[in-house]
């Protein structure tokens, strides 16, 4: 790297750091069950240019995932999900347990995203999707987990759409919900969908909702 591009030559708003900028000591592994924790030991390049002390991290090592929000345009409503969820549990901020997010599922064997995100969507919704809209990939928690969640919008026929699904060998227990996306808005603006995955999705489509029910009558 050429002196003159090096942190230390550069004025501190424009200092861009990358992969290289990041040494990992050494990792220890704390726990190993559904999921992995590891406790990270690591030293980075800081922004006056020198190196910081060395840095303990415990990580949550995650696999990535995917998330599907099923869209109606025809009946201008979403299809969602759901299931009770262990972080929420002992919460005594929280109203219930149970969420109300959308389709959603761990990348963890050798399939692409899209093949995953259509395989939970019938196992967690009963339905087949054929085109995914690609909407973000991001990290939902990275100041102490791995994953990174894409996330897709599929539009779909519900008619039809509904009942209780989950894999038993996974100890899930999935109620779908057809939800007018009106009142879906109003559980945003009111906390009543208060998680990430769901509010991301939400966002979007209130934003593209017109282009895609134009699309559909196309």
């Amino acid at each position: 790297m050429d002196s003159a591009d090096s942190p230390e030559q550069r004025g501190q708003g424009e200092v861009e750091f990358g992969a290289d900028d990041v040494r990992s000591q050494s990792s220890e592994l704390l726990y190993q069950g559904f999921f992995r924790f590891e406790k990270r030991h690591f030293v980075h390049r800081r922004f006056d240019g020198g190196w910081s002390d060395e840095v303990v991290r415990e990580v949550h090592v995650r696999y990535d995932a995917v998330g599907v929000l099923l869209y109606d345009p025809a009946q201008d409503c979403v299809v969602m999900v759901e299931q009770v969820r262990a972080g929420v549990v002992g919460r005594p901020d929280a109203p219930t347990p149970w969420l109300i997010e959308p389709v959603a599922g761990l990348i963890d064997s050798d399939e692409c995203p899209e093949q995953v995100a259509r395989r939970e969507t019938m196992e967690e919704a009963g339905c087949t999707v054929d085109e995914l809209i690609p909407l973000y990939a991001y990290y939902p928690s990275p100041g102490a987990s791995t994953e990174r969640i894409q996330l897709y919008c599929a539009l779909i026929d519900s008619r039809g759409v509904g009942g209780v699904y989950g894999l038993a060998d996974e100890q899930e227990d999935i109620r779908v919900h057809v939800i007018a996306f009106r009142d879906a808005w109003l559980q945003v603006e009111s906390g009543g969908i208060d998680n990430a995955m769901a509010l991301i999705a939400l966002q979007w489509l209130a934003r593209e909702r017109a282009t895609l029910r134009a699309r559909s009558n196309r």
